[in-house]
């Protein structure tokens, strides 16, 4: 339905108990995400950033409120229903990059069109690794691989499927500048070509300033 946002988030919350104390990871979070926008999350080391994405992608379930993906409730659902929802719906990227020794660069591109029993999926994924200049490493294992070849294999692995939200966490973070700032163009192409809603949690001013709107997150609630 038209006008429904990609991602609406209504007072969020996350606790956890540490022995005998209660510990606020985030308060009553509440932002909606348009379909198509670029999304920036910032703060300090321990803001919550990083459990927001977490809930976003339905990897981690909140204390309280909601998390709702094109109008659906994510939390409605049963954990294989929220896989489900993250097969069709999102991509990830990690700063770990978080991709699998034992697999080339082409294998880790097709591990989500195989998780999703899409057929002739190999086309697709050496399609995108030549999009984002690796049509001569598709052979090639991670260790092989620097650490920007590594992000770029994680960034057509995240686009893959088409998803229609791609979360990032830190994506240039083990990066030197040159390299990230070439994956944050890449990533900001992908948008634009795609219309793919981006959520990135950032320390990097240059990435954060190149998203339409940037939220900031301070001891687990939003700063106006």
């Amino acid at each position: 339905m038209s006008g429904t946002p990609a991602i609406e988030i209504s007072q969020l919350g996350k606790q956890v108990t540490t022995g005998s104390t209660a510990l606020t990871i985030l308060d009553g979070v509440s932002f909606s995400v348009t379909a198509g926008e670029a999304v920036a999350v910032v703060g300090a080391s321990g803001s919550g950033k990083s459990t927001l994405l977490a809930l976003m992608a339905g990897l981690d379930t909140p204390t309280s409120g909601k998390v709702a993906i094109a109008g659906q409730d994510l939390f409605a659902l049963n954990e294989d229903g929220r896989a489900a929802l993250r097969g069709r719906s999102m991509g990830f990227v990690f700063q770990s990059f978080q991709l699998l020794a034992s697999m080339t660069a082409l294998e880790n591109v097709l591990v989500p069109l195989e998780l999703a029993g899409v057929q002739g999926g190999r086309e697709k994924a050496t399609a995108l690794l030549q999009r984002v200049g690796l049509s001569e490493r598709l052979h090639h294992y991670p260790k092989q691989l620097s650490g920007g070849e590594q992000q770029r294999v994680a960034i057509a692995r995240a686009f893959v499927t088409s998803p229609s939200i791609l979360l990032a966490d830190e994506p240039t973070g083990n990066l030197d500048a040159a390299t990230g700032a070439q994956v944050i163009e890449l990533m900001f192409e992908l948008n634009r070509e795609r219309n793919t809603t981006l959520v990135l949690v950032t320390h990097d001013e240059k990435l954060s300033a190149r998203c339409t709107r940037v939220i900031r997150l301070a001891g687990g609630r939003l700063q106006a």
